[in-house]
C-alpha cells in the first residue's frame, strides 16, 4: 500500500506540473516557436520537477528499499502514460496509436527518454542518513 501511495503522489506532482505548463506552452510558446521547440523548451523544467519529486518520494519513504522505490516509479509511469493517453483521447478523440504517431520525432524521442527517467529516478537516491542527497542528521561539531 505504501508503494501505491508513493507512486500516486509522485505521478500527481509530475503530471500536475506538466498539465499546468501546457497552459503556457500551447498558447504562448507553440505559436512563437513551433511544437518541437516549445516541447524541447519545456523538457528541462520537467526534468527538474522529476528530480525534485523523485527525491521527495525517496526521502519521505526512506524505509522503502530501492526496488520498492523503483516499483513506485514504475507504477507512477503507468499512471502517467495512462493519463497522457486519456487526455489526448478526450481532447482529440485519437486512438493511442494515432497519438503516438502524431508526436514530433525529435521532441517525442526526448519525451520518451524523460518518461524512462521518470520511472527510474526514485530508485537512484541514497536515503541513508548522512548521504550527500539526504538531510544531515548528525549534530554539529562542538555543539553540547
Amino acid at each position: 500500500m505504501r508503494i501505491l501511495k508513493a507512486g500516486l503522489i509522485y505521478f500527481l506532482l509530475v503530471f500536475g506540473t506538466g498539465f499546468a505548463l501546457a497552459f503556457i506552452r500551447i498558447p504562448f510558446l507553440v505559436p512563437a516557436f513551433g511544437v518541437r521547440a516549445a516541447e524541447l523548451m519545456e523538457t528541462p523544467v520537467m526534468r527538474a520537477v522529476i528530480v525534485w519529486a523523485s527525491r521527495r518520494l525517496a526521502h519521505r519513504n526512506s524505509e522503502l528499499s530501492r526496488s520498492s522505490r523503483l516499483g513506485a516509479g514504475l507504477l507512477a509511469f503507468v499512471f502517467l502514460v495512462t493519463a497522457e493517453l486519456a487526455v489526448a483521447y478526450a481532447l482529440g478523440a485519437r486512438s493511442p496509436a494515432a497519438y503516438v504517431a502524431s508526436r514530433d520525432p525529435v521532441s517525442g524521442s526526448v519525451y520518451l527518454a524523460s518518461l524512462l527517467f521518470f520511472a527510474w529516478a526514485p530508485a537512484v537516491w541514497n536515503t541513508r542518513p548522512g548521504s550527500n542527497n539526504s538531510p544531515k542528521t548528525t549534530p554539529l561539531r562542538g555543539a553540547a
